[in-house]
């Protein structure tokens, strides 16, 4: 199997395994921390073009685990995190990373975190190295081993 079909599958997984846990995500913290990676991830290679910007918050209001929170509330937060990241990516980064790392408390949660961040990677067809590398940073932040998630 190719290594593209893997990771298609393997973000399939994920999204069906965070599906199964919606009901268990609903605290601030995981709603802040998603918000967080979703953009970490968009601004990845240091830019963020408007359809980007725009193929992410609609996958954010599409996304079915996502929806136990206010689609506005959610598009609000992941714009004040972009904002941050395009202004000073370095020093954005360092708070979106701050952002995530609130989820760790809770071992689901930020499992999910970091698997959002795979499926938001990988929704374009290409999870190219510069949103692999912010997850695995993420997974760092989360205090989980990047290889859990075959980063």
């Amino acid at each position: 199997m190719a290594l593209w079909d893997r990771f298609k599958e393997s973000a399939s997984q994920m999204q069906t395994q965070l599906v199964a846990k919606k009901n268990d995500l609903k605290s601030g913290a995981f709603r802040d921390a998603s918000m967080a990676m979703c953009a970490l991830v968009a601004a990845a290679d240091g830019t963020v073009d408007p359809s980007e910007r725009q193929r992410v918050a609609q996958l954010i209001s599409t996304n079915e685990v996502l929806q136990n929170f206010p689609a506005d509330d959610l598009r609000r937060r992941f714009e004040d995190n972009l904002n941050k990241l395009t202004a000073d990516f370095d020093f954005g980064k360092v708070g979106i990373l701050q952002e995530i790392a609130k989820a760790k408390k809770k071992p689901a949660e930020a499992r999910a975190v970091v698997q959002i961040g795979i499926v938001i990677g990988g929704a374009d067809g290409d999870f190219d190295k510069d949103e692999r590398a912010v997850v695995r940073e993420a997974c760092y932040a989360l205090d989980l081993p990047p290889h859990e998630f075959d980063l």
